[in-house]
């Protein structure tokens, strides 16, 4: 286990195929404590979202290898990220389609940086749990959901963003079984859903962070030829 002081940054994915554009974005994102990955075409942009679990999608709608539409479209089938639309198109047409679509918010470029942080705010927000559902407590374990701060024993443990997605999965599901299906899907994307190992490999690895003893789990535990279900213990 590692431990580290601070909250873990939002993770941002930028999905434009203009290399100045992911150059500033990242400059701004960065400059106000955001993790930025980027993609300058919408098949790694889905590969990337499904990868790293962003909090927040910037997405241009004019992608070189499929229109920005089709990749919010199919982003939906399995996740609710929130999407902001960042694009030339500034068409009344345009918008109404990215938010029937699934978009949360739509800026057209060119943008300012500052209304840009408002509304990537605004987004964050809106998809982080609010009062006492965003507190988790299992024995020693806390999670915060709305500052992505997770402590053991008052320490605080660092986590891959797949291994955050998993455990946020679990915390918003206390106690219920979280089928091998459900998981792989909500964390990897439909094309990952016969994929097991993948779970078996990223619990493993929470199991050794979080468990007092990983071999005999009593956080994270398994229901044979199903799921896992997370328990909540009395702190």
């Amino acid at each position: 286990m590692s431990t580290e002081q601070g909250p873990t940054p939002a993770i941002i994915l930028v999905i434009d195929d203009e290399p100045q554009i992911r150059r500033l974005l990242r400059i701004t994102l960065e400059g106000n404590g955001y993790r930025v990955i980027d993609a300058a075409n919408g098949k790694d942009g889905m590969l990337q979202a499904a990868q790293y679990r962003p909090e927040v999608i910037l997405l241009d709608l004019g992608l070189p290898d499929m229109d920005g539409i089709e990749v919010l479209k199919r982003l939906r089938e399995w996740s609710q990220v929130p999407v902001v639309v960042l694009t030339v198109r500034d068409r009344e047409a345009d918008k109404i389609t990215a938010l029937d679509s699934g978009a949360d918010d739509y800026v057209t470029k060119p943008f300012s940086t500052g209304e840009l942080l408002a509304r990537l705010r605004a987004a964050l927000r809106h998809h982080q749990p609010q009062g006492a559902d965003a507190l988790f407590r299992s024995g020693d374990i806390e999670v915060d959901l709305s500052a992505r701060v997770v402590r053991k024993g008052g320490q605080e443990v660092r986590l891959t963003p797949i291994e955050y997605a998993l455990l946020r999965l679990f915390v918003t599901h206390p106690g219920k079984v979280l089928t091998h299906f459900q998981l792989l899907k909500e964390v990897w994307g439909p094309t990952a859903v016969e994929q097991t190992h993948y779970l078996r490999v990223h619990i493993a690895h929470l199991r050794e962070k979080l468990e007092k003893n990983s071999s005999l789990p009593e956080l994270i535990v398994t229901e044979p030829g199903i799921g896992y279900r997370l328990l909540q213990a009395p702190p």
